[in-house]
């Protein structure tokens, strides 16, 4: 087992989409890799870290982090937490193995309120690793404020919810979704440009609420 104190801790944490390493570093300071693929955990392992965190991660493009890989860290005595996305997803399903999950999406993912990978997952720069599309727990949470705000009525938040869904993930965006929703009479032109507008201006980022989340729980962690 490794000796896990604050005087020794070094910690790491796979992000980058759904919030930058700058605005992370701001949060926490601690090293920063990009979004988790197969083998990282392994390398992070055999480099030292203490402490582990999971925001981001590679869905399709790459394998995703290995379950195996998570569960030889916390039998090692490492702290992994996870939260957001990629680490939502891990979180929900190795909870019993001691990964530490946090955050509303682990939360969901946990209880079976969603199941589907495609829920957090988004098309992203290759270079930069930003998201070019916007992920479903996004979108549904907006949809939901528009609801309350009278932009849309209870049909019609249905209607575009389940048109959002039926998208593809990498074609998730609120401009390409009010689009669609207006040619297939979802709702009128005029009321889908207002839903554009309110969308643009009042997105609900969960993504990026729970991505700090993480980021407060290790730093809680690093000081204990």
């Amino acid at each position: 087992m490794r000796e896990n104190t604050k005087f020794l801790a070094k910690a790491l944490i796979f992000a980058g989409t759904s919030i930058s390493h700058e605005d992370a570093a701001k949060v926490l300071d601690a090293t920063y890799w990009p979004p988790i693929s197969r083998g990282d955990v392994n390398k992070a392992i055999c480099q030292g870290y203490t402490v582990i965190g999971i925001i981001d991660g590679m869905f399709f493009s790459r394998a995703a982090v290995g379950h195996k890989e998570i569960i030889r860290a916390t039998k090692e005595g490492i702290t992994v937490v996870g939260g957001c996305s990629m680490g939502a997803l891990r979180a929900s399903e190795l909870d019993v193995h001691g990964m530490t999950g946090v955050g509303q999406i682990y939360e969901w993912y946990r209880d079976g309120v969603i199941e589907d990978d495609d829920e957090v997952a988004v098309a992203i720069n290759p270079d930069t690793f930003e998201p070019v599309s916007n992920p479903m727990v996004n979108i549904r949470e907006t949809f939901k404020v528009a609801l309350r705000s009278q932009i849309i009525n209870d049909d019609e938040f249905r209607h575009v919810t389940e048109l959002a869904k039926r998208t593809h993930y990498t074609e998730r965006s609120y401009y390409g979704i009010t689009k669609r929703a207006s040619r297939e009479g979802i709702i009128p032109e005029d009321k889908a440009d207002e839903l554009l507008r309110f969308c643009i201006e009042n997105e609900c980022d969960v993504k990026r609420d729970d991505a700090l989340l993480v980021l407060e729980k290790i730093k809680q962690t690093l000081t204990e």
